[in-house]
């Protein structure tokens, strides 16, 4: 997949946990350890929008592109 998620390195400068960021941003501890190890394909604003509120941070900083060769 080009898209490659960054969520474990925002969370380790943050400091943050993966239970504390489900808990704060309201998602069960399964979805979001999907997300952390890259194992969905979709991902809601919603969603993204409440974990770039609790990193203090942008989508930008968690999702990368990479051109596929």
């Amino acid at each position: 997949m080009a898209i490659i998620l960054r969520l474990d390195r925002m969370m380790a400068d943050r400091k943050m946990s993966l239970n504390e960021l489900s808990q704060r941003v309201g998602i069960s501890n399964v979805n979001l350890s999907n997300l952390k190890t890259g194992k969905v394909k979709a991902i809601r604003f919603s969603t993204l929008d409440a974990i770039c509120n609790v990193l203090d941070c942008q989508p930008g900083d968690i999702l990368e592109y990479k051109k596929e060769e």
